[in-house]
């Protein structure tokens, strides 16, 4: 099957996708996209220039969310969506919590000000670094933390697509230079390290890592 993911692998968004896809076996070729300065032609795959993007065959479409979830329909195998009516609705409940709260806080606040800006040759503003972590971030790690109590994964033992997007924005937090607090949301931190463990994602932390500690290495 012709699959080509286009992104960038510090995205969470894209990072989300790759993951997805290898944990459900489906094969593919990633295509690097710099969303600072992606190719004037990108706009034919996206109007508005974001990434991750999937082009199957000559289909082409955009979005984290609606990739995997058309994914999922076409792979059926080894599922990351769960079948009950209310589960499902968790589910996307907690994707889409992951994807814009943390992405938020985690990513465009810490992850970005640390890491982004340095990149490409502009001040990080820690001061909205620090309001995140003190204000923004603790309120929505409580949260996760209550929702994993005695709980594996978001949605009790089964892993979903919900897990993978959480776990993505968090290695955001960790390329930002902050981890989850163990002693103030165990819950989260065991489930951080549960899912940082898994192939994917640990090849992705180990390459990704070594690029950003060159950059915040940079006077």
């Amino acid at each position: 099957m012709d699959l080509k993911l286009y992104g960038a692998a510090l995205s969470p968004f894209v990072r989300k996708t790759r993951v997805f896809m290898q944990e459900k076996g489906i094969p593919f070729e990633a295509i690097h996209i710099d969303p600072n300065n992606p190719p004037e032609d990108f706009v034919k795959l996206n109007p508005l220039k974001r990434i991750p993007v999937l082009q199957h065959g000559d289909r082409v479409i955009a979005d984290s969310a609606v990739i995997c979830r058309y994914l999922e329909s076409l792979f059926p195998e080894t599922p990351l969506y769960p079948t009950d009516p209310w589960d499902q609705a968790r589910c996307s409940w907690y994707e889409k919590f992951a994807d814009y709260e943390l992405g938020v806080t985690c990513t465009f606040s810490v992850f970005r000000n640390r890491v982004i800006m340095p990149l490409i040759g502009k001040p990080c503003d820690e001061d909205r670094v620090q309001k995140a972590l003190r204000t923004s971030i603790p309120p929505l790690f409580a949260y996760l933390d209550q929702e994993l109590t005695g709980k594996n994964y978001l949605l009790g033992e089964q892993m979903t697509i919900a897990d993978i997007a959480l776990a993505s924005q968090l290695v955001n937090l960790r390329h930002g230079g902050e981890m989850v607090d163990a002693s103030q949301f165990p819950n989260l931190a065991a489930h951080t390290s549960r899912m940082h463990a898994l192939p994917g994602f640990a090849k992705a932390i180990e390459k990704e890592s070594v690029f950003v500690e060159k950059v915040r290495a940079k006077p």
